[in-house]
């Protein structure tokens, strides 16, 4: 998990960060370029796909929430016993369960896990998607209720004691949970929106808050925004910032490097931690459009990324090995997955046509 300094740093100044590499998972084959096909629920895929993220050195996976898709919490439970040390981050919509069952429920995970899961929370941007599955109620409205929950949340997996809570959305008496998770307080929320009320809520509850890969200065912006709110709510330690990104690409290697460091300056500079997030679904996190085609030559460098400024590197840039033959038909490509390679310093970046260090 990233963990944040100690107090606010100062906007602009350097920091030194920790780094997370997040996939994402699914349980049949489907992407932009490839219609879905096979059974909802592929047992075998969704395997492989998990495997895959574990061998290339993940530190999570995504496991997605939508109101016609397979539930979370059971696929991560599948994953989570067939895997070793591959963390877990299930997105989940408050609302739809009483947050004192999804207290219990996560915690149940985290145990079952070994302490490898995380919450992303979602509220919900899209009024149609809600409704299918019962829910009414406005933007405004819902990232109340996900205040409202969040603090529940957290007291069922922290308080020791039985509490009751009678508040504009939820109301119970005498609540103890006899399963806490694993982890120690609790499980780490993460929290996704780009809007005020998304940074209000984000900023006071989560431990970090996940934005899209948006042109530098506008990521800059929501950075400032999340550490306004968090300030505004008491916090005397920011969230850890995730930025999710596609390929980034470039007329030449070098161009590609260029916009790459770009993008960890912006995070180093204006985020108190990061959690450097890629995910085939991200917008492009480039300053300027990227031109060419996805090739040997306008792909993502495949070397390892140099170390931050301050930190001396003691391997250099990586030595490369023959790429990897391919998988049995139907294995899940890995044309978007960083890879690290050290926990220091050394990344790399694997697309369609790069190889890994």
């Amino acid at each position: 998990m990233t963990i944040p300094p100690a107090t606010f740093p100062p906007l602009g100044e350097r920091l030194t960060m920790s780094v997370e590499f997040i996939g994402m998972i699914g349980t049949h084959e489907v992407s932009e370029v490839h219609p879905a096909r096979g059974p909802v629920v592929d047992a075998e895929y969704t395997l492989r796909f998990a495997r895959a993220h574990e061998d290339a050195g993940f530190d999570r996976v995504l496991i997605g929430y939508g109101s016609a898709t397979p539930d979370g919490a059971q696929v991560a439970a599948y994953v989570a016993a067939r895997t070793e040390r591959l963390g877990l981050l299930v997105a989940h919509r408050p609302g739809f369960v009483a947050p004192t069952l999804a207290a219990r429920t996560f915690a149940t995970l985290d145990q079952f896990s070994g302490g490898r899961v995380a919450v992303h929370i979602i509220s919900g941007g899209r009024d149609a998607e809600q409704r299918r599955d019962g829910d009414y109620l406005g933007k405004d409205d819902r990232y109340a209720r996900t205040d409202e929950y969040l603090e529940i949340l957290k007291r069922a997996w922290t308080d020791e004691e039985p509490f009751g809570h009678d508040g504009r959305f939820y109301r119970f008496e005498d609540f103890h949970a006899e399963v806490r998770p694993h982890q120690r307080p609790r499980i780490p929320l993460y929290f996704g929106g780009s809007s005020e009320a998304a940074y209000a809520v984000g900023g006071r509850h989560a431990d970090t808050f996940a934005l899209w890969g948006e042109p530098l200065a506008e990521t800059a912006e929501q950075i400032a925004s999340v550490h306004r709110a968090a300030k505004a709510a008491g916090r005397t330690e920011p969230p850890g910032i995730s930025v999710s990104f596609r390929p980034i690409l470039g007329a030449t290697e070098e161009q590609a490097w260029e916009r790459a460091h770009r993008i960890l300056d912006t995070i180093r500079a204006h985020g108190p931690a990061g959690s450097f997030t890629s995910s085939r679904w991200g917008r492009e996190a480039l300053g300027s459009p990227t031109t060419g085609a996805r090739s040997r030559r306008t792909s993502a460098p495949s070397g390892c990324w140099p170390p931050p400024p301050g930190v001396s590197s003691t391997t250099g840039r990586c030595g490369r090995r023959p790429r990897p033959p391919p998988g049995p038909p139907g294995t899940p490509r890995r044309w978007s997955a960083p890879r690290r390679r050290s926990r220091r310093h050394c990344w790399t970046m694997w697309t369609s046509a790069s190889r890994p260090c």
